[in-house]
């Protein structure tokens, strides 16, 4: 019987990016890039749109609130603990939402119950039955998740599964929230917990696992073969300590091995390259290059025996095509004579849509950059764009850099900011050019924060590409934010890198105030 006829069951795609890929140290986003990201998550055919913890702060609450209320395809979940006031917070939050959904859950490994919650498993057991009844009343559709569920024995796991859907869980989440297990044992332990739990064929069961031991993707199909429908997963796998199953990687291991894995996914393949970018611009996280499915290596081949291959048949070393996940090959029919309509059909051959003051703005800078580059790859105006997207509310912006620099020192920068509408200028000197461009930066925006993480990497090839450089910042407050920028320039592409990630710690302090501080990994 060939792959085509074999009948395959539809497998959820819960999409956590903006809440658990969030809680990557550095990784915050701001309100409109989570917007943007929600739309094209749900343009991309994702079921289930994680968009935060309601609890957490106010801004969490207002993007949250703003995805249900935009998003029109999938559903909107909403985390919150097992707590009564968190619960009604994620209510309200994700009430307007098409298909509204409370995201609840409690810790249940014996370990956790002891040190973390301080609480008996009867106790325990009881909070289960009340969150996901409470949630229940304000909403249709609630999921339970049993934290640390991996370490919890088996017999109070099954209690507590069958609480919670006699309660009015639709779907049931045994997450690896350390990363600990194996196949085989997460595969063993949804068989088994359906075989024991009477009410099972009640809910979805849902998988979402860590990547601590490298093995989130390979238990998350597990899982799935184990009976579960529903996998929750990151784009690029980010998230906390060594992140989540990578949603690009689970989609395409499930589409090219459908011989193995007889299931399917709503999930339009073509966009998860651009789902790649978008996110790692808007968290300011590069993409490994050697990245399965969406690095930069994932479809190149330097050996001479693989291009060999390739040249006389591309499945001798390809699994899958570039295409297949939205690669296009490198094209430079772009220069400083093209138009805007000629532009415009880039951007959208790219997989950008821009309104007209975007597109405008855009085209300036492209013009800018033209001038500077004799040719401009498709990873140039991503590049471009990108930076755009992440930068378009900053208070703080690069307005002009001239650096000193050579072998007779010490070296020197003058810089100027545009800080609120207002331009400043001052000169600094360091010990080479980088470090005095960061000293003026310092002098025009007196902070706190420590450099943990300056890197280098050109965009394309030629002496003449961009360089995108990641800045890494840790506040006084301990929090990280990463920014990241490209220009012809390395330092000037040094200073707005800096300035990115200043911006974002200046917002991430804004937000935070008033906040209840709330992390969870399950």
């Amino acid at each position: 019987m060939s792959q085509d006829t074999v009948s395959k069951d539809r497998v959820l795609i819960f999409d956590t990016t903006l809440r658990d890929g969030e809680q990557c140290p550095g990784a915050t986003m701001t309100f409109e890039e989570k917007l943007e990201i929600a739309d094209f998550l749900d343009a991309m055919g994702v079921d289930i749109i994680e968009a935060g913890f309601p609890i957490a702060s106010d801004g969490d609450f207002e993007a949250v609130t703003a995805i249900a209320k935009r998003v029109r395809r999938a559903s909107v979940a909403g985390l919150a603990r097992a707590g009564a006031k968190d619960i009604d917070r994620a209510g309200e939050a994700v009430r307007h939402g098409v298909i509204p959904r409370i995201h609840t859950f409690i810790s249940t490994s014996p370990v956790h119950m002891k040190h973390k919650l301080q609480k008996e498993p009867d106790a325990v057991l009881q909070l289960v039955i009340d969150s996901v009844t409470r949630a229940r009343n304000l909403v249709p559709n609630v999921e339970w998740s049993a934290e640390d569920g991996t370490r919890t024995e088996m017999d109070f796991l099954c209690r507590c599964v069958e609480a919670a859907i006699k309660a009015g869980a639709n779907t049931i989440n045994i997450p690896d929230t350390v990363g600990y297990t194996t196949p085989d044992e997460y595969r063993a332990l949804f068989e088994t917990v359906r075989n024991r739990v009477p009410n099972s064929d009640k809910a979805i069961f849902s998988v979402h696992c860590h990547n601590d031991l490298g093995m989130a993707v390979a238990n998350s199909i597990a899982g799935v073969m184990g009976g579960a429908r529903q996998i929750e997963c990151t784009i690029n796998g980010i998230g906390e300590r060594a992140g989540n199953a990578a949603l690009e990687e689970i989609v395409m291991a499930l589409k090219t091995r459908g011989d193995v894995f007889p299931f399917e996914t709503g999930i339009e393949s073509t966009m998860l390259n651009r789902a790649s970018k978008l996110v790692s611009a808007a968290t300011s996280f590069p993409v490994q290059y050697n990245k399965a499915i969406v690095g930069r290596n994932a479809f190149a081949h330097e050996s001479g025996i693989h291009q060999d291959g390739m040249l006389k048949n591309t499945q001798t070393y390809e699994i899958m095509t570039p295409e297949s996940v939205g690669v296009s090959k490198t094209s430079l029919v772009m220069g400083k004579h093209s138009g805007r309509n000629a532009f415009r059909d880039k951007l959208k051959g790219l997989g950008y849509e821009v309104s007209d003051n975007q597109l405008e703005d855009a085209f300036v800078r492209f013009k800018a950059l033209a001038d500077r580059k004799k040719h401009i790859y498709d990873e140039d105006i991503e590049a471009l764009i990108d930076e755009n997207l992440a930068t378009a509310e900053d208070r703080v912006k690069v307005v002009a850099l001239t650096v000193i620099a050579g072998t007779m020192g010490p070296q020197s920068a003058t810089l100027t900011l545009d800080i609120e509408g207002q331009h400043r200028t001052v000169q600094a000197t360091g010990n080479g050019p980088v470090d005095a461009t960061f000293n003026a930066i310092h002098q025009l925006i007196p902070h706190e924060a420590k450099l943990e993480l300056y890197q280098v990497h050109a965009v394309t090839e030629g002496t003449d590409a961009q360089a995108e450089v990641s800045v890494r910042l840790a506040g006084g407050d301990g929090r990280l934010v990463t920014g990241r920028a490209a220009d012809p320039d390395t330092l000037v592409s040094s200073a707005k890198a800096y300035i990115v990630a200043l911006n974002k710690l200046t917002h991430a302090r804004g937000a935070a105030r008033g906040a209840v501080r709330v992390h969870s990994t399950h």
